[in-house]
């Protein structure tokens, strides 16, 4: 996720995705650039990478994890890796003179190589092994990076630019086998290790981060403090600090929004714990800080951690072992994460924010159209952009149309029906369908996603402010206020139960809080008090009454878009029989549109350009029907503003003085 991605100009004020960045490629055993969105170069940074499969099925290169940072420098072939490894106490290049390493750093990512030869240290990019990398920039009140050379003396303060008091530091000696000893301010006493199980070392005898007394020196937002421990500081031996600030603002366009947050939970009696941040996270590191043995683990959104799985896809800071789907971790909130692990422990954890934070300016950054023929082979639907839903029609048969989201993970509803959502299978999408930097996978034989010779339309959307937003909750017995992250009012919201059937039941803005509309029905906008609320949404709330929509205690979803000058429009118009024109504000038409009536009966009707907006006939779909597409009709034309709404066009789309709603992007 990157502001190359939104059409934006870099402003002064500091985002997420300017400084962080979870990125997904496949290694190719040669030179390889990732193109991240990252100013590494410029402003500095680290760069930590692991293979996510460990093994390709011929050879079982090692998968350590690589840490790389600008304050040590890049690496050059065969001779000065600067890799260190949180799996391992090595020091600096891990004794290797043949592996993987980063070659360079750049204003908008990194480079990885492969230095050949039989190496089975490929940490960073051997041919078809799925890698993660993790991309911190420095930047005040997020992360920093320091080295030094020890001295040997207890209560040594060292200078840092965090610009706030670090909420986690990591050390690690490069010159010779040491652990990775761990701060964290919600264990100020203690020292963890990451390259370890054991929870956080509190009490006498621990020395790593204060005086001659063994008594730890909390950080200030100018210096941390070491002790006289070798770990940290021995005489003449050099070390790098990896810093990261807690809950220090600094973000946003007001300059006050959090983006990371060092912070604990403890589980509860099942193993379960809710943590708010005041934010959606997209990625988590947790450890256990006290009881027995566990293992460091990092989830994040883009491999796969999905709301209310129980489980994710982890890695574990302390292993080189593959990424596996496990118990212990957390999944994300929209105001935070559900931590799981054992039962009544405390866990500390670092939690980043989910980006994007600019409002897009390209309709094209946000939302792709990807007209395609199945192959009856596992594919990746792309759409330009990294995605966070994807709707899915057969164009040519009458097939259910399939709507997903990442945070549901591998299940998908139809929005013609009232069933519940259904497990896709990975003859319909494929086992993690969401862990690819621009798309989705979808399956084999499937009719309704890839069957070989049919045709398909996917529209695949981005969650970004003013644009789209996803909201995953459980239904409540009474009227329920919830947070969003949109960033603006939303003018039209679709609400539909997952654990249960129910309609897909919608508001717009022009129909207002006292009427309802079914997506999956040609019903106009009827009267009601018992749906919406008494109260119309914000721009970080909606309320809705649960009753209505999905039972008490079932799961639900709720998909939230808004407008943006020259980049999408939701909004209204009268009909008049005759060709009438609809200005979105656009400048290069609409690519896509949906209409319903709303003061009479209609079908939601969907246009876009990948199947053709022209002056001729233009092929349609309806929402709230399982029918192939209509291609005889010549109902909608270009209009360089937004649409045209032709002369032939029927009464469930221009009748005169009919009320209609629209969503069109550009």
């Amino acid at each position: 996720m990157f502001s190359a991605d939104l059409g934006v100009t870099p402003s002064s004020a500091n985002y997420i995705e300017d400084v962080f960045s979870t990125y997904l490629y496949t290694g190719n055993s040669g030179t390889q650039t990732i193109t991240n969105g990252i100013d590494l170069s410029t402003k500095g940074g680290m760069v930590w990478i692991k293979s996510r499969q460990q093994t390709d099925g011929s050879t079982s290169p090692i998968g350590e994890h690589g840490l790389w940072d600008t304050s040590r420098g890049a690496g050059t072939s065969g001779t000065t890796n600067k890799a260190i490894s949180s799996n391992a106490t090595s020091a600096e290049g891990l004794g290797w003179t043949d592996a993987d390493y980063i070659s360079s750093f750049g204003t908008n990512g990194f480079t990885v190589q492969n230095s050949g030869g039989t190496t089975t240290h490929r940490i960073a990019n051997h041919a078809f092994q799925n890698y993660a990398s993790w991309t911190f920039r420095k930047q005040a009140k997020f992360f920093d990076v320091v080295t030094y050379t020890g001295n040997g003396t207890a209560s040594r303060a060292i200078s840092h630019n965090l610009g706030s008091a670090p909420g986690m530091m990591i050390v690690k000696q490069l010159n010779g086998v040491r652990n990775w000893p761990v701060y964290h301010r919600s264990v100020p006493t203690g020292t963890g290790y990451l390259n370890r199980t054991e929870g956080f070392f509190t009490g006498s005898g621990n020395g790593v981060w204060g005086d001659a007394s063994y008594n730890n020196i909390a950080p200030t937002s100018t210096v941390f403090y070491v002790g006289s421990d070798s770990e940290v500081n021995g005489n003449g031996l050099t070390y790098v600090a990896y810093l990261f600030a807690h809950d220090a603002g600094g973000f946003g366009a007001t300059g006050t929004d959090n983006v990371i947050s060092c912070g604990s939970f403890t589980t509860d009696g099942s193993g379960n714990a809710t943590v708010n941040l005041g934010y959606e996270p997209q990625w988590v590191l947790i450890k256990a800080a006290t009881g027995a043995s566990e293992d460091w683990v990092i989830d994040d959104v883009m491999r796969g951690a999905a709301w209310e799985r129980g489980a994710a896809y982890a890695l574990y800071p302390n292993l080189a072992n593959a990424e596996t789907f496990t118990g212990l971790g957390a999944t994300p909130t929209n105001t935070g994460f559900s931590g799981f692990g054992s039962a009544s422990r405390t866990y500390i954890y670092i939690a980043i924010r989910r980006g994007p934070m600019r409002t897009p300016t390209s309709g094209t950054s946000v939302f792709g159209l990807n007209a395609r023929t199945g192959t009856g082979a596992n594919a990746t639907v792309t759409g330009g952009q990294t995605d966070d839903a994807v709707l899915i029609k057969n164009r040519g048969s009458a097939v259910a149309s399939l709507f997903s989201s990442r945070l549901t993970g591998t299940g998908y509803l139809v929005t013609s029906s009232t069933a519940a959502e259904v497990a896709a299978g990975t003859t319909i999408l494929q086992a993690n369908p969401w862990d690819v930097m621009d798309g989705v996978k979808v399956g084999t034989t499937s009719t309704i996603t890839n069957a070989s010779a049919n045709t398909f339309i996917n529209y695949l959307f981005r969650r970004a402010p003013g644009f789209f937003d996803v909201v995953c909750y459980t239904g409540t017995a009474s009227s329920t206020t919830r947070n969003h992250n949109l960033a603006s009012v939303p003018e039209l919201i679709i609400s539909k139960p997952r654990g249960g059937t129910g309609d897909w039941t919608v508001y717009t803005a022009a129909t207002g809080i006292n009427q309802k509309m079914f997506l999956n029905d040609t019903a106009g906008a009827t009267t009601t008090t018992a749906i919406w609320g008494a109260s119309l949404p914000t721009s970080t709330t909606w309320t809705q009454l649960d009753t209505s929509i999905v039972s008490s205690g079932q799961t639900a979803i709720s998909y939230l878009f808004g407008s943006i000058a020259g980049v999408s429009k939701v909004g209204s118009y009268t009909g008049t029989g005759t060709t009438k024109q609809i200005n979105c504000g656009f400048t290069g038409g609409a690519r896509f549109v949906l209409i319903k009536r709303t003061d009479s009966t209609g079908d939601w009707y969907v246009w876009d350009t990948a199947r053709g907006i022209v002056a001729g006939n233009d092929p349609y779909l309806l929402l709230n029907s399982t029918a192939a597409e209509v291609t005889s009709t010549d109902y909608v034309d270009t209009y360089s503003a937004g649409f045209e709404i032709s002369s032939t066009a029927p009464a469930a789309i221009n009748a005169n003085g009919g009320s209609f709603i629209f969503w069109a992007v550009a």
